[in-house]
């Protein structure tokens, strides 16, 4: 391995750092990664940090590769070995060390992988101190040093963490448990067989060629073989997660998807009287039902931006009990340290259904009916999505509509809204509509997916 300036700049996102193995990401790139890393901590007072990699065929190069280079930069490494990314978290949270390194592409193809790291307390890198991180590794000057390399097992305090969170009633339930073949295959069985719960496990093999469904549980097509399963064996809830562990995806007692916003409702309903803050965050993805609720109970709402990077930090920042977006991150700090982990998401709406009689369908009366798509990604080539949809904020300026501009443009109208963003994550322009009518909704949707069209061709 050596240092290489071969690197795509494209590869460093709005969250992390993520491209196409081994023609974007190899064992040169991660090396030079390792040394740029390792140098630029130090300039935050770092002398060790924390690194651990998901369950990808390619992390057994990449991985050690980036670890050598941190080490040659005179930087200690703890080396977790294969985690997900909610146990790397803790990781950092019980040694008090706020620099790491998490080597996954989450739930990106199979052909991908990645790095989340973060520097020192503000958490995940993101936005400008991504940007700025990019420039140092480009620029190639680097440190010289001879860390050491200790290993560390977080996983007996990790089941602790969740046993002294939860607090089960006396309903028992049955549960089938989905994780796409993905790294919470490593602890899941376990972890859930601590609770009084029933299980069933599907896509529970590690194999990240993911056979049977590719590893996103908030893409309602993955769950088919939950849904389908839940139906079979008469369940009271179905789990999916992601490929690091780090989101969930939901199945009621019918096999219908429940989209993390209609989650985020269920629990906001259920925390609501129990939290002194009653101000609750959501993303801008997020259906009005969100905002509804909070209303109407009597809170206050904050709607941000999208990413779990700057999510996150922002539920920390406002000391908010609970906070989430529509990809399925959820962050609970009311008796959970306010990371975002898919097991214990799960883990909570059962807690919550073990002290009612009622079904996981029967938790979402009341709520309004909106007609919404899902999330839609519309193909756009990395050069010019930003560009395409600083087009159609100026073109909603134009119209006059009201928009929120935090996180692309999200135009809101009297009976309905749309969304146009750029995907972080890849080459692609996110969007999604609602309206209180299916024709109000084809209405909106044919209006900004015409602008998108055209502006993606200019």
């Amino acid at each position: 391995m050596k240092i290489t300036n071969n690197i795509n700049g494209f590869i460093f996102r709005g969250y992390d750092i993520r491209g196409k193995y081994p023609e974007d990401l190899n064992e040169d790139v991660a090396y030079t990664i390792g040394k740029s890393y390792g140098t630029y901590i130090k300039k935050f007072n770092q002398t060790k940090c924390v690194i651990g990699h998901d369950n990808r065929y390619s992390n057994m190069e990449l991985t050690k590769a980036l670890v050598t280079g941190v080490l040659d930069t005179g930087i200690d490494v703890v080396y977790l070995d294969l985690v997900t990314t909610p146990m790397y978290y803790y990781t950092q949270i019980k040694l008090g060390i706020p620099a790491g390194v998490m080597v996954t592409a989450s739930h990106n193809p199979k052909d991908e992988n990645g790095f989340k790291f973060s520097f020192d307390e503000r958490g995940n890198a993101k936005g400008e101190m991504i940007e700025e991180f990019r420039d140092f590794t480009l620029e190639g000057n680097y440190d010289e040093g001879l860390g050491t390399l200790s290993s560390y097992d977080i996983k007996d305090e990790y089941f602790e963490l969740f046993k002294n969170s939860l607090d089960f009633g006396s309903r028992r339930l049955k549960v089938v448990l989905d994780p796409g073949n993905g790294t919470t295959t490593c602890i899941l069985k376990e972890l859930y067989e601590q609770f009084p719960i029933d299980i069933d496990i599907i896509c529970g093999e590690s194999d990240p060629t993911f056979p049977n469904h590719h590893p996103d549980p908030c893409v309602e097509k993955n769950l088919d073989l939950l849904k389908e399963r839940v139906i079979d064996t008469k369940a009271d809830l179905g789990l999916g997660f992601d490929g690091d562990g780090d989101r969930v995806g939901i199945v009621d007692e019918k096999g219908n998807y429940i989209a993390t916003d209609k989650y985020m409702v269920i629990i906001i309903r259920d925390l609501f009287n129990k939290v002194e803050n009653k101000k609750f965050l959501y993303d801008v993805k997020c259906s009005k039902i969100v905002e509804d609720e909070i209303r109407r109970l009597g809170g206050e709402s904050i709607c941000y931006r999208t990413g779990n990077s700057y999510t996150k930090a922002k539920v920390k920042e406002e000391n908010l009990p609970f906070g989430g977006e529509l990809s399925g991150h959820v962050y609970f700090r009311d008796k959970f340290p306010g990371f975002d982990s898919g097991l214990y998401a799960g883990l909570r709406l059962l807690e919550l259904l073990s002290k009612t009689d009622k079904k996981t369908s029967e938790l979402l009366d009341g709520i309004t009916n909106y007609y919404s798509t899902e999330e839609i990604k519309v193909s756009s080539p990395d050069k010019i999505k930003f560009s395409v949809v600083e087009k159609v904020i100026e073109y909603c300026k134009e119209k006059n509509y009201n928009i929120n501009t935090i996180d692309g443009v999200r135009a809101t109208f009297p009976d309905g809204w749309a969304l146009v963003r750029c995907s972080n994550t890849g080459p692609n322009i996110t969007v999604r509509f609602e309206a209180v009518s299916k024709e109000r909704l084809d209405e909106i949707q044919k209006e900004f997916m015409e602008l998108i069209e055209k502006y993606n061709e200019e």
